[in-house]
């Protein structure tokens, strides 16, 4: 929406928590943001949103109203799209969210020429291992990695994952290298809370493995880090680990197991009758950019 209505700036600082971020995504200044939601609370005679110095966050009363009114505000945001539908150029304030490792390695490096194809979209990216819901924090679009479960929105793959099991070669001459499932069992096996057990295909079909050892972290960050600086041996995507796995960093352990063949990269995005020209724009992109990329398939 061009003309910013009271309920959309409200909507938006609840979804950010911030004046100031909500303020830069809406084209706004903070004095202008803050004005229009203290003319807001005045109408309706109710105070939405507790402020303190470093984030804002709705009162009770405040939640209420924006779960109702937040449906609303996409609504209109995507009826004011399909009338534009013609409008090929991608415009506005693109809000995305993807995985540390994965933004980091495989979406900031090609910013640059995704810019250069559309000078009138501004894109806010977040990065971040925490699956937040899109919805409620007002995401156009989402990228995730592993295997999908049902939730009801639309997502298309972008690019397939093989993970592998793998340690740095100097900590397998000292601990020895594993010859079957059972030996991980002596090993320090690194995966991140959310990501254990590992969940692995073999000769002999699906299997589990409980990951064990001193490292406790929700970060896939820190199990990347970890395995790299030779701690013990972890379940990597091969876009993540690529490079070191080509140049002898890492080797692979066990290879004839790896992580189900569901796995793959997608863009998610709430399911709507019409597709914003600016969530079309960045899938195409990253379809085209990844279609070229060895990094998903080999190691």
């Amino acid at each position: 929406m061009n003309d910013q209505s009271d309920l959309e700036i409200f909507a938006r600082v609840v979804r950010t928590g911030s004046l100031t971020r909500a303020g830069s995504e809406l084209g706004l200044s903070v004095a202008v943001v803050s004005k229009r939601l203290k003319r807001l609370e005045e109408r309706l005679a109710v105070r939405l949103l507790h402020r303190t110095t470093r984030r804002l966050a709705p009162t009770d009363i405040g939640a209420a109203f924006f779960e109702r009114i937040a449906p609303i505000v996409d609504a209109i945001a995507e009826a004011e799209s399909l009338v534009s539908q013609n409008a090929t150029r991608a415009r506005g304030t693109l809000r995305v969210t993807a995985p540390s490792s994965f933004g980091r390695l495989h979406i900031v490096p090609h910013l640059g020429a995704f810019f250069a194809l559309h000078p009138d979209l501004v894109l806010n990216l977040e990065l971040s291992d925490d699956f937040e819901s899109i919805i409620e924090r007002g995401y156009d679009l989402a990228i995730r990695v592993g295997a999908l479960e049902s939730s009801g929105l639309t997502a298309v793959r972008l690019a397939p994952v093989r993970r592998v099991l793998c340690a740095r070669p100097s900590y397998l001459d000292a601990a020895g290298r594993p010859q079957t499932l059972d030996d991980l069992r002596g090993h320090v096996c690194l995966a991140t809370e959310n990501q254990n057990p590992w969940r692995l295909i073999g000769p002999e079909g699906p299997c589990t493995v409980t990951a064990s050892g001193p490292l406790r972290t929700h970060s896939n960050e820190v199990v990347r880090e970890a395995v790299i600086g030779g701690l013990g041996i972890a379940l990597r995507s091969t876009w993540d680990v690529h490079a070191e796995l080509r140049g002898g960093l890492l080797e692979v352990v066990l290879p004839a197991y790896t992580a189900a063949a569901s796995a793959g990269i997608f863009a998610v995005y709430p399911s709507r009758a019409f597709v914003p020209a600016k969530t079309r724009a960045f899938i195409a992109f990253l379809k085209q950019t990844y279609r070229s990329s060895g990094a998903w398939t080999e190691g």
